[in-house]
């Protein structure tokens, strides 16, 4: 009787450790198929509009900020970046992080540290740009079903508490959040492993010639933040764009490699690359395909603003390069190839190479191929959006 009751007992042993085992692998398969888990409580979805200075990421923040069921900010990390003295980006993505987190979740009292003694709405950094922030609750100007003016909001909504920005941003079903602070995705793991959150990262990146073009219109605006980029190195000033320009293109490889070719478990299903280019030639397509992404429904209203804002005269004046203005978006898009000299072009496409070839941009070889209109120079997106790293390792010279 004994050798039986031994046997039985290493049996019913061996079968809890496999019960046990059998629980762990079918929670990593359930992780594996399901990375987004299921929704926060409270229903609200988070989403963060990531993307670079002069990259059309205004206007994709106002195509989300216009949504009656968005709650919308523009760039809170500027906080951040001007509190502190002489930051590096590096040493205070932390920081900006945790700062994303609490908007995230309508916390305010994190701003404290970052603004004036007495502060109020106006003391937010491009807080006029937030529908929700001239609408009720937080002001009674503009009605939520209507689209907000700027003017009219600077005017009457300056003096309002931030307790009514939290309050307002409550009562959204969605927060969006717009930033061009960030230079790599692994800082905002801790964000997408919240279960208070349910985030969402609509990458924006667009042909770093457009970006050099813009950024040389605005270039004084540029200055400080030029510096933390560069982590405050000495670098002659004519290096000082091309620099820059280097480690923003960097950037997109990185985040753009990371999502896209390993991501982790909680990473698959929350991101979604978008080019600016790409939104120029189908803005109605393309927004919409954004709106399905993050949950939201497109609108008659809402589709009729995209087809004003998109369908406007001209490229935009220096004056308007930070204004949401009705421009010809085509036509901004291809600007550059008529008015950025040709050796610039040359520059850039050397100091961006590998983020050209990843997100589908042709280079081009002369100063006559740069001016033929006719040449398309956007990689169709999806055959190539898995062949792109091999077919750079394999013709660098046609990428």
């Amino acid at each position: 009787m004994m050798p039986r009751c031994r046997v039985n007992l290493s049996t019913m042993i061996f079968l809890v450790i496999l019960q046990g085992a059998a629980v762990v692998l079918f929670c990593g398969w359930y992780v594996q198929l399901s990375p987004c888990g299921s929704a926060p409580s409270n229903g609200k979805v988070h989403v963060l509009l990531l993307s670079s200075w002069r990259s059309g990421s205004s206007f994709l923040g106002q195509v989300f900020n216009q949504h009656p069921s968005v709650f919308y900010l523009m760039e809170p990390a500027w906080h951040v970046w001007t509190k502190l003295q002489k930051p590096s980006a590096r040493a205070v993505r932390m920081a900006v992080r945790d700062l994303l987190r609490s908007v995230f979740q309508c916390d305010f009292t994190v701003m404290e540290a970052y603004l004036p003694e007495h502060h109020n709405v106006s003391s937010l950094f491009m807080w006029s740009h937030s529908r929700a922030l001239c609408s009720p609750p937080a002001c009674p100007l503009t009605p939520r079903i209507k689209f907000s003016n700027q003017t009219h909001c600077l005017l009457a909504c300056d003096s309002r508490g931030l307790v009514g920005v939290e309050e307002a941003c409550g009562t959204y079903s969605h927060v969006v959040l717009k930033e061009v602070r960030f230079f790599e995705l692994e800082s905002l793991y801790p964000l997408l492993q919240d279960p208070s959150l349910d985030l969402r990262i609509i990458h924006l990146v667009r042909d770093p010639r457009a970006v050099m073009r813009s950024r040389e219109e605005s270039a004084k605006a540029f200055v400080s933040d030029n510096a933390v980029v560069l982590e405050q190195r000495s670098i002659p000033a004519a290096e000082v764009q091309y620099q820059v320009m280097q480690e923003i293109c960097r950037s997109h490889v990185r985040i753009n490699e990371r999502a896209i070719l390993k991501p982790p478990p909680f990473l698959k299903g929350r991101y979604k690359m978008v080019r600016y280019e790409d939104v120029a030639r189908n803005p109605l397509g393309e927004i919409t395909a954004m709106y399905d992404f993050v949950g939201l429904d497109m609108t008659k209203q809402l589709e009729e603003w995209i087809y004003k804002t998109t369908h406007g005269k001209g490229k935009g004046t220096r004056k308007e390069a930070f204004k949401i203005t009705s421009r010809n978006a085509a036509d901004v898009s291809q600007a550059w190839r008529t008015s950025l000299p040709y050796n610039k072009v040359k520059r850039i496409q050397e100091v961006c190479k590998g983020a050209m070839s990843l997100l589908g941009y042709r280079t081009v070889n002369s100063d006559k191929e740069q001016k033929r209109l006719d040449i398309d120079l956007l990689v169709p997106r999806e055959p190539y959006q898995f062949s792109w790293l091999p077919a750079k390792t394999e013709h660098p010279s046609k990428s």
